[in-house]
């Protein structure tokens, strides 16, 4: 199977309207009414990570980079950190997670979103993030390719 070819990534949700950090599989809504940037993890991080079972993301009024971590998840076996795909202050923790955390796995672009953040400044293009089918696609293949999703 080539990175090109890839079912698992064809048949997955990847909205148009969100932008994507490939490297750590986090995505970013900016609303520019309110100046927020709603962040979670990908359909293609979640299928890689498996259930999330707790979820636990820095608190309002962290100031983060690109890279930084966002917060921790505890999969089955392993607790892992999420990188904050933009710089800026978290505003709003997601209250639904402290309670049901299997909201990330389920309703990965609607309901378990983990946090809001005020953007340093918007666009960040430094970050590298990618709009669009036609960009996100490929790079997420590429992606599943590389960690050998099935």
């Amino acid at each position: 199977m080539t990175a090109e070819t890839n079912p698992l990534v064809a048949h997955m949700e990847f909205p148009e309207a969100l932008y994507y950090d490939i490297p750590h599989q986090m995505w970013v809504h900016y609303d520019a009414d309110t100046g927020l940037a709603t962040i979670g993890i990908t359909a293609l991080g979640i299928h890689l990570s498996g259930d999330i079972y707790m979820c636990r993301p820095k608190r309002v009024g962290t100031a983060l980079q690109p890279g930084d971590s966002l917060g921790v998840v505890e999969l089955a076996k392993s607790v892992v950190s999420f990188k904050s795909p933009i710089a800026g202050t978290v505003e709003v923790v997601n209250p639904v997670l402290e309670e049901y955390p299997e909201r990330v796995h389920q309703h990965c672009y609607t309901q378990g979103w983990l946090v809001q953040m005020r953007p340093s400044h918007w666009p960040q293009p430094e970050t590298g993030l990618l709009q669009g089918r036609d960009a996100v696609l490929p790079a997420m293949q590429h992606h599943a390719w590389l960690n050998r999703a099935e």
